[in-house]
């Protein structure tokens, strides 16, 4: 079997310097909980990390797509779609990508007093199932700010405002019943069919769904489905989909500086010739011309 450490398309990894981390386990606020590594691994075929020496830092690792397995010690897990799980410090481990189903993955080593508190129970797989509430794309988009505000400097304010936002990504996921709730309006079976729809698509954006995926979901059949969201947007539900991608990509073009095969796999598309095409179609102009384009 093949065996990857690393080196994925449209991979991002950021590692802190060590001296940083040193400066960190010696300031009251960034010592209760900090990020040594943090990275993202779309499609992760034959990704593969084994360590017989164990390591002093925590390994969060969200899977949102595909499967993989993991080991701590002689206890071995499978982990699927919408699971994370927490390896703790001290512990001997190993985790891969499925060969079939290549994970696509989030991933933070983590360190700080208050690392245990959070790691506790996470040894197995814990489900993030995709719901009315779920604020999935909330999540991701917390660690894409956490990802930026590191990569734009190691000052003071960056590591302690990057942390802060960590502690509250680490506690949307222990407490994620209060963290779902607290975007409810009390009302959940009786919403819309439509937004409810619209809301799934949101949350699987690094995702490829079809038809019957979504209308699954909804628990209606894909033509009566169709039909109905036709109606309310003017759009079949894979043409508003897609409009949502290329709406993100424009949103990840203007605000980041990730290449554009980063931005295809942030979206779920892989190809990046159909992904320009698709684009182009929607917006007039290719990527690469959006982002040299004058906005406002």
């Amino acid at each position: 079997m093949v065996k990857l450490k690393d080196g994925f398309t449209g991979e991002r990894a950021l590692v802190l310097p060590r001296m940083i981390v040193d400066r960190m386990e010696e300031d009251p606020l960034t010592s209760m909980l900090h990020i040594t590594d943090i990275g993202y691994y779309p499609k992760a075929k034959h990704h593969f990390r084994e360590r017989k020496e164990p390591i002093n830092q925590y390994v969060f690792i969200y899977c949102i797509d595909g499967a993989g397995w993991y080991r701590i010690g002689e206890q071995e897990y499978t982990v699927s779609a919408n699971q994370y799980f927490i390896l703790p410090a001290g512990v001997p481990h190993a985790y891969a990508s499925d060969q079939s189903s290549p994970w696509t993955i989030y991933w933070i080593h983590f360190k700080g007093i208050l690392a245990p508190f959070y790691a506790q129970e996470a040894g197995r797989p814990m489900d993030i199932q995709p719901e009315l509430h779920s604020r999935i794309s909330t999540r991701i988009n917390l660690f894409e700010e956490i990802f930026n505000t590191l990569k734009n400097g190691y000052s003071n304010e960056n590591l302690r405002y990057a942390f802060s936002m960590f502690h509250f990504y680490l506690g949307t996921l222990r407490y994620v019943q209060q963290f779902r709730n607290a975007a409810s309006d009390g009302q959940t079976e009786d919403e819309n069919i439509i937004e409810l729809a619209i809301h799934y698509m949101k949350e699987n954006m690094e995702k490829h769904l079809s038809l019957q995926d979504i209308a699954d979901q909804i628990g209606y059949s894909p033509s009566h489905f169709s039909m109905l969201f036709k109606k309310r947007t003017g759009h079949s539900p894979l043409t508003y989909f897609n409009l949502l991608k290329i709406q993100q990509a424009c949103l990840l073009l203007d605000t980041t500086d990730m290449k554009i095969n980063q931005i295809c796999y942030k979206i779920g598309i892989e190809d990046t010739y159909y992904f320009s095409r698709l684009f182009s179609k929607m917006m007039g102009m290719s990527p690469r011309e959006y982002r040299k384009s004058t906005k406002g």
